[in-house]
């Protein structure tokens, strides 16, 4: 895990006279799992636009396992809060999609999807169409689908804050399970700290906007991180340390909106 797979170069991004993100340097390597935590409005999902090449910086550049983002491309899949799938597909033509878009014969998409399918725990699923499916269970094949496409890096921005408690825990573990199959390139964002904890091997807190990188944490809580692990001094250290981070950036953005 030593290749950097995801180089952030001096990246700002303005909208207008809104300065969203201001010089940001960043290494992310192949393999680390990174969450990104910050106060509301700091430019966590900027930057993961940026990473995907949805939006593009105003200063620096952003470079993905060797090649410059200069537009969309599938070196990244993104996952998002809201369960972007076609209401018309079945889960299995969900998860296949991107394959069909590449060209890929039926009978290879089909076994790919029916791959991931079975990875995220959906057997049986596969005929049904969205809108017989719970919530977390789209979220499930919105992850099969980006799996499918077999992308450099997978971008997941807030995507269990919309459900439940139990249903959160499970695709946690769910998200856990799949990162150690399949090794890849991770980057979350959250507001939750104990989400940040369970998850990652690396996290990130961005300041108040502009944002910027002001704390980076190597996550050494032993896997699996179950309730001894969250019960330990170790964790409740380390979630003391992100609070005071996170508290001092909300207060400093409070602030600054009420003074404008």
């Amino acid at each position: 895990m030593s290749e950097s797979m995801i180089s952030i170069q001096g990246v700002s991004k303005h909208f207008g006279e809104f300065q969203a993100l201001q010089n940001v340097d960043l290494e992310i390597k192949q393999g680390e799992f990174t969450v990104l935590l910050g106060a509301s409005g700091c430019g966590k999902s900027t930057l993961l636009n940026l990473i995907t090449g949805f939006i593009r910086p105003t200063e620096g550049r952003i470079v993905v396992n060797g090649r410059e983002v200069t537009r969309v491309e599938p070196h990244c899949g993104m996952v998002f809060q809201q369960y972007a799938l076609f209401p018309w597909l079945t889960v299995l033509e969900n998860v296949a999609f991107g394959l069909k878009m590449k060209g890929i014969g039926k009978s290879q998409r089909n076994e790919t999807a029916r791959r991931f399918i079975d990875m995220v725990g959906l057997q049986g699923f596969e005929d049904k169409f969205p809108n017989a499916l719970s919530g977390g269970m789209r979220q499930r094949v919105s992850i099969a689908r980006v799996l499918a496409n077999d992308p450099d890096v997978i971008l997941l921005d807030e995507p269990f804050a919309a459900l439940d408690a139990m249903t959160r825990q499970v695709l946690q573990d769910e998200l856990l399970r799949i990162y150690e199959q399949s090794g890849k390139t991770i980057v979350f964002i959250t507001h939750s700290i104990d989400e940040a904890l369970l998850l990652s091997t690396r996290m990130l807190i961005m300041s108040a906007r502009p944002g910027r990188i002001v704390t980076d944490l190597h996550n050494d809580l032993p896997m699996p991180r179950n309730a001894a692990v969250q019960l330990s001094p170790r964790y409740n250290e380390l979630k003391s340390q992100i609070w005071e981070t996170v508290q001092a950036e909300v207060m400093r953005s409070l602030e600054a909106t009420t003074s404008r």
